[in-house]
């Protein structure tokens, strides 16, 4: 090709250095300054691209994957669309266990991406043989040629973040960063990028955001697990009823728990007021913000990183539908429907 002429051997050179953006009109009562670390840039709009990738990469090194070898995972649905696209790109076949948790929109992009999909009950204990862990498992020992990725206890997970999201955010702040916020699911992004900057500044405060429902507020309090703890919720990619490996609870400063009901109005508000289409986890970590700030976490000179874990796009079906919004008795005085500016012309 000509001198100048520009493109990109694939869409994988595009994983990473995604952009920070200042939040502005949904945080404006607080103090100090707020940014989201927007993941939805990574062309599987989603931060699990940077680990499917390196996670791959690696294997590939290592001379665990060869060629016809199929990937098989647990997953909630964005750590498998990473996986399929990174498979596809690869030539590998794509195997997958997620939770019945997880949006019909998710499930059906996995399976556009030409991964085979295995949807299973999501309240259920983890070690039940029906359980999408117990499943993967089944499925890896019944597979010849295949590798199970098993991000909940693979270190690769946060090695990825440790590698690329952290330093990107101390690069962005100019060393500025004085408090992440990231929700907590394996444990590799919150894991990986506070490894990197406490590195650089042990001052800087890891924030990690739990679900009620979830185990890992208070086994990062207590370091024991509390069954009492464990019952349904909807958050999707948030919480976790087991303890994965991944996560470094030693480098998290505090947990904090937030409801599903304020994190699916808040990823709402977020779209409405910063015109960023955002995930129900982005609406977590902003929620977590607005608990915190309440609590005094913050001052005037603050700079507060938020991780933004992926795009609204693979909610359509849920926190973006006002039908499954009324279903889940979401609706209230203090929380109305979109008003409707549709008008059909006849």
């Amino acid at each position: 090709m000509k001198p100048g002429f520009e493109s990109f051997p694939n869409i994988l050179s595009l994983i990473g250095d995604t952009p920070l953006i200042k939040l502005n009109k949904v945080v404006k009562n607080f103090k100090g300054d707020f940014f989201a670390k927007w993941e939805a840039y990574n062309p599987g709009h989603s931060n699990k691209d940077r680990i499917a990738l390196h996670i791959i990469n690696e294997a590939e090194r290592q001379g665990l994957i060869q060629e016809n070898t199929s990937i098989i995972e647990t997953t909630s649905g964005n750590t498998g669309f990473s996986l399929a696209m990174v498979s596809m790109i690869k030539g590998y076949e794509c195997i997958l266990a997620v939770s019945s948790k997880s949006s019909e929109d998710k499930i059906n992009m996995l399976r556009s991406m030409g991964a085979k999909v295995y949807v299973c009950p999501a309240n259920v204990k983890a070690d039940d043989p029906r359980s999408y862990y117990q499943v993967a498992k089944r499925i890896h020992e019944e597979t010849n040629n295949s590798i199970y990725i098993n991000q909940y206890f693979n270190s690769l997970n946060a090695d990825a973040h440790y590698n690329s999201t952290g330093p990107e955010i101390w690069k962005q702040t100019g060393g500025e960063i004085t408090h992440l916020i990231a929700c907590s699911g394996t444990g590799g992004t919150i894991s990986g990028c506070a490894r990197y900057l406490k590195e650089q500044n042990p001052a800087i405060r890891i924030i990690g955001v739990d679900a009620y429902g979830s185990v890992l507020k208070k086994y990062h309090e207590t370091q024991e697990i509390d069954p009492k703890e464990i019952y349904p919720y909807r958050i999707e990619g948030l919480g976790k009823n087991l303890i994965p490996s991944a996560t470094n609870f030693e480098v998290i400063d505090k947990f904090i728990k937030v409801s599903d009901e304020e994190s699916a109005h808040m990823a709402r508000s977020i779209a409405r007021k910063e015109g960023m289409f955002v995930g129900y986890t982005s609406g977590a970590a902003v929620q977590a913000i607005n608990q915190l700030s309440e609590k005094g976490e913050f001052d005037q000179n603050s700079k507060v990183v938020a991780i933004f874990p992926d795009h609204g796009s693979r909610y359509m079906s849920k926190i973006y539908s006002d039908k499954w919004m009324k279903e889940q008795g979401f609706f209230d005085s203090n929380h109305t429907e979109v008003p409707n500016k549709i008008e059909y012309i006849q």
